[in-house]
């Protein structure tokens, strides 16, 4: 097996598009895997198919997080996939970082290839793709297994998943930090045209909707600020 990726198993699943036989992981046994690390867990959400409307911006955002953390101690976690929010898996490898990335099974329908700057991946058995379960405040397999082993996790923009796992964070007393992120307009209009949906008319996402608002405002400007992080200049933005 290839050592940049270790993919642990218990349940044996074929799929085809990845020319070999994969399976899922039990929540208890991510647990344990990243309990035996010893590192800090740094887990970045946000948007994935929906992509960003400035994702330099975003890359940017994240180097500035990555920045203050040491790669000896720290494990870098997303969810699996290159999409979105998963650009910033080169990034991470580039400056050190051990990488994992906890995602539902409902990739392995669309994943072609092994994400080469993964170390480790954790296919979760899940109807969906995260978030809460319909009608419920519990989350789904696949979240609840991301939102147990971090320790901080970084919003930057997001749909409902990032929402929903900062919600369950934020109860849970993890350290959060979060940035505003429009996801890509033109993949945003272009998915609600199919729907036969109006075009949206705010592109930030359920997790800056929903989730940041319902801060009260020191809270949110605490957030905002991230701690001293620098602000990212309109230049990057380009």
């Amino acid at each position: 097996m290839n050592q940049a990726l270790q993919i642990v198993f218990c349940l044996l699943l074929p799929i085809s598009a990845l020319a070999g036989q994969f399976a899922m992981t039990r929540v208890s046994e991510v647990q344990d895997f990243f309990k035996k690390k010893d590192k800090m867990i740094l887990t970045f959400v946000g948007y994935s198919g929906a992509e960003y409307e400035n994702k330099i911006r975003m890359l940017k955002i994240a180097e500035e997080v990555l920045s203050q953390y040491d790669p000896k101690t720290t494990l870098v976690n997303i969810g699996a996939t290159q999409d979105g929010i998963g650009a910033v898996y080169a990034l991470a490898k580039k400056m050190g970082f051990e990488t994992s990335g906890i995602v539902s099974s409902q990739a392995l329908q669309d994943l072609k290839e092994k994400p080469p700057e993964v170390d480790h991946v954790f296919f979760i058995e899940d109807e969906t793709w995260g978030g809460y379960l319909p009608h419920s405040l519990q989350l789904s397999a696949t979240s609840a297994a991301t939102v147990s082993v971090s320790d901080v996790i970084v919003g930057i923009g997001g749909g409902s998943v990032a929402r929903d796992e900062l919600f369950e964070a934020q109860k849970k007393g993890k350290t959060l930090r979060f940035f505003t992120a429009d996801m890509n307009h033109e993949v945003a209009i272009a998915k609600a045209k199919k729907k036969g949906d109006p075009a949206p008319e705010d592109f930030r996402g359920s997790a800056h909707i929903e989730w940041f608002l319902s801060l009260d405002h020191s809270l949110r400007r605490l957030m905002h600020s991230c701690r001293g992080l620098r602000k990212i200049s309109r230049k990057d933005e380009e």
